[in-house]
């Protein structure tokens, strides 16, 4: 006798694919998971209910100097500066109608014959509000016992951006110099961005490098109460910042002089052939401790019209660490009917997600949000 695969169990090899999939076919992938290395910080608590809070945690670094040689420890511990990025999460949902010609007897092969629809909608649909969450503008609480709030870069107002920016000043970057920051006002100092000498360069990246790196100060007894941006580290242990970089900014940035010569001359590749060449392969960019990806869809926060001659801002963001939660109270799971005597069957798809950028007392926590000129071919 032949062993098949109980309907339970093959329903749920097929929940872990579609996400697997889905997940791949964002972009975003190899910079997600569980630990807190990651650029986008997965929890799955498997919540079965709506307006539900999930909890990114954040553990700061530890600040006091400790003891020496015989010197009492005990009454000198230092506190575990802990605090939580709270996520919302919502339904996400999508069914379409698979006509009787391309429809079969299981509920699984339903689900098949639509899996590249409804694969495709999650996966944008994923991309689109982990961009959102990317560019949102955090609002500190009005207490310390207040968690923060975010709104979108869309709505927010100037007195929010300004506010934000004030907290934010170690940690957000006009263009090719700190002093384009024109007193914390967001709008005056977009318009300090010059359409030539901000562009996206080498230069730029490495100084939003060095931004991360001193963010939050760098001694071990420093008591501002903002947060250090950590690196991500790859699986061999080496350290990157990721920069998510807004297409015409990434155009810029290949034509940069020193990043062209540093293809040409530097990079590895493999073979005399084209395929391994990053001067004629699309691919992302890397120089000096970060890795530049191109996020085509990007796009869609650019600023318009707000640098000094009226020209379009790209906005891009240099991450490190936990720098956008993601939460999961629902995996993706399929929903199926029929309807219209049984001529016709729906196929739907439905989770309970919810993302947004991590953040303690007011400053975003894992990220140097880099503004350049934008203008579009």
């Amino acid at each position: 006798m032949e062993v098949k695969l109980a309907t339970s169990s093959e329903r749920q090899v097929w929940i872990n694919d579609y996400l697997t999939e889905y997940l791949r076919e964002s972009a975003f992938m190899p910079y997600m998971g569980k630990g807190k290395n990651s650029i986008f910080r997965v929890r799955s608590e498997l919540q079965n209910e709506a307006g539900k809070i999930i909890n990114i945690p954040i553990i700061g670094r530890q600040k006091g100097s400790g003891v020496s040689g015989a010197q009492l420890l005990e009454g000198n511990e230092d506190d575990l500066d802990n605090w939580n990025t709270q996520v919302s999460i919502e339904w996400q949902r999508k069914a379409v109608v698979v006509p009787k010609s391309t429809s079969y007897l299981t509920e699984i092969d339903l689900l098949n014959a639509a899996r590249d629809g409804l694969k495709e909608w999650s996966a944008e649909r994923l991309r689109d509000s982990l961009i959102d969450a990317l560019g949102q503008v955090v609002i500190p609480g009005s207490t310390s016992d207040d968690p923060d709030t975010v709104v979108s870069y869309a709505s927010a107002t100037s007195s929010q951006l300004n506010a934000y920016l004030a907290k934010n000043d170690d940690r957000v970057l006009f263009g090719a110099t700190k002093t384009n920051n024109s007193s914390n006002n967001w709008a005056n100092s977009l318009a300090n961005i010059d359409a030539t000498a901000d562009k996206m360069s080498s230069a730029i990246g490495s100084a939003a490098k060095r931004m991360a790196k001193m963010a939050g100060g760098i001694s071990a007894t420093d008591t501002n109460a903002r947060t250090r941006i950590t690196p991500f580290k790859t699986a061999d242990g080496r350290e990157y910042y990721v920069m998510f970089t807004n297409p015409w900014a990434f155009r810029d940035l290949k034509t940069d002089t020193v990043i062209s010569n540093a293809n040409r001359e530097a990079r590895a590749r493999e073979g005399n052939g084209m395929d391994k060449n990053p001067i004629f392969q699309d691919g992302d960019v890397i120089y000096d401790g970060v890795i530049y990806r191109e996020v085509p869809e990007l796009a869609q926060l650019t600023i318009a019209g707000a640098d000094a001659n009226s020209k379009d801002v790209a906005q891009n963001f240099l991450c490190g660490q936990t720098a956008v939660g993601i939460a999961w109270g629902q995996q993706p799971t399929p929903r199926t009917r029929t309807f219209d005597y049984g001529f016709r069957s729906g196929v739907g798809i439905e989770e309970l997600r919810g993302q947004r950028k991590t953040s303690v007392t007011g400053t975003q926590f894992g990220m140097v949000s880099v503004l350049t000129s934008g203008i579009a071919d």
